[in-house]
């Protein structure tokens, strides 16, 4: 083999090995952006305000955005033939319910993402099932005022390919978190986030938390303890 040959070997083998690094350190790069990023959701700040929705509790009793207006609250997306995530979901917020409950200001909000089947009766049995106290709401309705909710209000995405979603939702933000999928065991039909989302007593989207994440729900409940001792109007980023 030629002196001018090997060069050329050494040289392609040297920048074959140069892109493979850069291509590595790229995607290291972008994981810890995407990583950096889901923990800045975490911290308390300001991403948007609740819009107003109108659905029906496992009681029967209408609930309105305004119902909780005064409270800080953490909401999820569930439904109760989800076999994974779901249940993962609801057991931190009866932890949550046991830590906050006894304080008036506090709620958590379950919202159905299979209203078709979650009926309050199928909800009110449920609930049972994880001790939920009436601070501890679980919400049916409408499936696309509930899709439009979780899309556009909430900035979390669901979907069911079952659900012919016709009709617009309103102005699409530009905001929205990483998808974070819970897992349900439900063959794929219905897909829907596995975050949390607190909200101050003003109706204001404060933080999002992965259910599946122990280090993510201390941080919840920092910032959830943070919103519950601030006066009124003191709710600061």
């Amino acid at each position: 083999m030629s002196r001018n040959r090997r060069a050329l070997i050494v040289s392609a083998a040297v920048a074959g090995a140069a892109a493979m690094l850069l291509v590595g350190l790229l995607l290291i790069a972008r994981r810890d952006t995407s990583s950096a990023a889901s923990t800045d959701l975490e911290r308390l700040g300001h991403y948007g305000e609740v819009p107003f929705f109108a659905l029906t509790e496992r009681s029967g009793r209408p609930v309105t955005r305004d119902d909780l207006r005064g409270t800080v609250w953490v909401l999820d997306f569930i439904f109760t033939e989800c076999t994974e995530t779901c249940p993962t979901q609801s057991l931190a917020f009866a932890q949550l319910q046991r830590e906050f409950g006894p304080d008036p200001n506090f709620r958590l909000v379950s919202i159905t993402v299979d209203p078709a089947h979650d009926t309050p009766a199928v909800l009110k049995s449920y609930a049972e099932r994880y001790g939920a106290a009436e601070r501890w709401w679980f919400l049916t309705g409408d499936q696309h005022a509930i899709y439009c909710l979780a899309r556009n209000g909430l900035h979390l995405a669901v979907s069911d390919p079952r659900f012919a979603d016709a009709g617009e939702c309103g102005v699409t933000s530009w905001f929205a978190p990483g998808a974070a999928w819970a897992s349900h065991g439900s063959q794929g039909l219905i897909m829907h986030s596995a975050r949390f989302v607190i909200v101050d007593r003003h109706g204001r989207i404060r933080a999002y938390h992965l259910a599946t994440d122990a280090d993510s729900l201390a941080r919840l409940r920092a910032n959830v303890r943070r919103l519950l001792r601030a006066q009124p109007g003191e709710e600061g980023g």
